[in-house]
């Protein structure tokens, strides 16, 4: 099948197989490798990228499913060596540590903060429930997140 799809902001028209999931079209096809393949049953978020701007799990969503929309990965969120707010929050909080879950906790926290800006600690927590990291903690991340909100204010 010829799908067509804007990832960061670029066209791509491609052939993929009706099975081709979207986590394997950005890795191998288009050489985006921020989102990973952590569990591959939507259970630890690596794999979470933007579908119109609403985190999903890419391991879990058929590149066919994403004919006409706009995807976004990690790799699109800076503008050449400017890192994004939530990127720089996540450094300055000391939020990544061997940094495989990081992509996928970034852009749920885009997510987040494009639908509540000022989220609070509890609502943070709720909302990155789906994303596992086995290093930091999540005391880190959530700082992270809160840095990033005041920032992006």
């Amino acid at each position: 099948m010829e799908i067509s799809l804007y990832v960061n902001g670029e066209l791509h028209r491609l052939e993929v197989e009706p099975n081709t999931l979207l986590l394997n079209l950005l890795r191998d096809r288009l050489g985006l490798t921020g989102a990973k393949y952590g569990c591959g049953i939507g259970e630890c978020g690596a794999c979470t990228v933007l579908l119109d701007g609403e985190a999903v799990l890419a391991c879990m969503t058929l590149a066919v499913d994403c004919d006409g929309r706009r995807v976004e990965t990690v790799e699109g969120l800076s503008q050449g060596e400017e890192l994004h707010p939530i990127q720089r929050a996540y450094l300055e909080e000391a939020a990544v540590q061997c940094g495989f879950c990081t992509p996928g906790f970034i852009l749920t926290t885009k997510a987040l903060l494009s639908e509540n800006p000022h989220p609070s600690e509890e609502e943070i927590r709720a909302y990155l429930k789906g994303n596992l990291c086995r290093c930091t903690g999540y005391v880190s991340i959530v700082k992270a997140v809160q840095r990033a909100a005041q920032e992006l204010s």
